[in-house]
């Protein structure tokens, strides 16, 4: 931690995703209209689940933990990237580049362990249905969402403290609409190829066993589902297609960014846009309207809601 002690630098500049001002004002209100989509549909989500016991199930429970997760992912970078659309400096405290730069990967790092988990659940479901109340009790689902927390922490942290140990004397223009590791570590006035190979064994090893977990869940879900009834795999095919395609979303643009640090700033800064904003608009999106449960459920709290204001 001895970096500390030279540190200088007080504040960071981002230069956003464009210095057009007016194209600055279209984004703008293109981005805080998906942002408030994010919160109304997680939201939505959110108590739709918790309001209907018929929801109260191991998938459904990782669902709500999902939207959770994607409210709180949004909400790390998108604040403040509209208050910046609207403002001719767009700066953050060194103190508060570091806490964005903790939380984001707190939340990232928990909603790919999350849609591990939820693959991990669809397996058991699918595959192995006769042990599947007591593989996935809710004392196990809460353990492993727990668990996901935990991991996601430390990793956390870790990224953390790779960045806070490094001397930061000069330069201080972000080349991005928010603090992350990569881009953050370039203005550090020492050589970072070992912490960029750190970054890569930690953020992009994390994404990529991830990815290969699933990816083998997945064919495996597939090869069972030849001894399913037709309903049974058109169910099965489209609950994990909803899936597959939120972890495509997700994971795709974090596996873009993590696993080649020393990439071009300005193509990741836009794939960040990805995994940051449009990600978290779409899963409401993918787990309801495909998701004839989900859509009845959304139907009865409706009604319910009209007849408690009609009373």
């Amino acid at each position: 931690m001895d970096g500390l002690n030279h540190t200088r630098v007080t504040h960071f500049v981002f230069l956003g995703l464009t210095s057009d001002h007016r194209l600055e004002r279209a984004l703008f209100a293109i981005f805080c209209l998906m942002y408030l989509l994010i919160l109304a549909g997680n939201l939505l989500i959110l108590v739709t689940v918790a309001s209907d016991p018929c929801l109260h199930t191991p998938m459904y429970f990782f669902l709500g933990n999902l939207s959770f997760i994607d409210i709180c992912h949004s909400s790390v970078t998108t604040p403040k990237m509209l208050l910046d659309f609207l403002s001719a400096q767009k700066t953050i405290s060194f103190d508060g580049c570091l806490a964005q730069l903790f939380f984001l990967h707190l939340c990232a790092c928990a909603e790919i362990f999350l849609l591990t988990i939820m693959a991990y659940d669809r397996y058991i479901a699918i595959c192995h249905p006769l042990q599947y109340t007591s593989l996935m009790s809710l004392k196990v689902c809460t353990w492993l969402v727990g668990a996901l927390w935990v991991g996601a922490t430390v990793h956390s942290l870790v990224q953390t403290v790779l960045t806070v140990r490094l001397p930061y004397c000069g330069p201080n223009v972000i080349d991005s609409f928010f603090c992350d590791v990569p881009p953050v570590i370039k203005l550090a006035c020492t050589d970072t190829y070992l912490t960029g190979v750190l970054i890569v064994s930690n953020s992009g090893m994390i994404s990529l066993v991830c990815f290969f977990a699933l990816l083998v869940s997945y064919i495996i879900i597939l090869v069972s589902l030849r001894r399913q009834t037709a309903e049974g795999r058109r169910k099965a095919l489209s609950t994990c297609a909803s899936h597959l395609l939120v972890v495509a979303l997700f994971l795709g643009p974090c596996i873009f960014i993590y696993t080649r640090p020393d990439g071009s700033l300005s193509a990741d800064k836009v794939v960040a846009v990805f995994y940051t904003v449009v990600t978290p608009v779409f899963n409401p999106v993918i787990y309801t309207l495909r998701n004839a449960e989900m859509k009845n459920s959304m139907k009865k709290l409706r009604v319910q809601k009209i007849f408690f204001m009609g009373m």
